[in-house]
């Protein structure tokens, strides 16, 4: 794949993809899926430009994200002795940007996102939001520089999510 040959629905499936890599637990897979300098990033604020000055939900980096994929599965960390499940729900991907020249696409996906830890049978949590996924051509495959989740109560009180929106 070239940057010159990516299509609407390579983009689409990519997104289709990412999501359901996290709806199975295949966080590696997952992981494997963004660039060595990607970000996933959770903004604090609605509309929020800045993610170095201003905190943020999450921000996580290569290493952020290596370290928090190894506390999911590691038999010592409390909050996930039980299985968690989780669900995306899609609405269709829209391709907000596409720049073969510059090698960048970005995707906009509305979602809902459902999350159950099963040992607590507490409420299945519910967030919904807008992805934002920067990609680009690298070694023949696309992969994110950015997935940013907007999420429409980001500024109110959430529940905590243990894994990844």
């Amino acid at each position: 794949m070239t940057p010159e040959s990516v299509t609407d629905q390579d983009l689409v499936r990519f997104i289709v993809q990412e999501a359901r890599l996290l709806d199975e637990a295949k966080f590696n897979d997952w992981n494997a899926l963004f660039t060595d300098d990607g970000i996933y990033w959770i903004p604090l604020a609605w509309q929020q430009t800045d993610a170095i000055t201003h905190t943020s939900h999450m921000h996580a980096d290569k290493l952020l994200r290596d370290l928090r994929i190894r506390r999911l599965g590691h038999p010592r960390t409390p909050s996930h002795q039980s299985e968690t499940r989780c669900q995306h729900l899609l609405q269709m991907p829209w391709v907000d940007k596409k720049d073969a020249a510059a090698n960048e696409f970005v995707m906009r996906t509305p979602f809902h996102y459902s999350e159950y830890q099963v040992e607590y049978e507490e409420e299945v949590n519910h967030l919904v939001g807008t992805a934002w996924h920067h990609l680009k051509v690298v070694d023949g495959a696309l992969r994110m520089t950015l997935k940013r989740v907007d999420l429409i109560n980001c500024d109110g009180p959430l529940t905590a999510f243990n894994l990844f929106i």
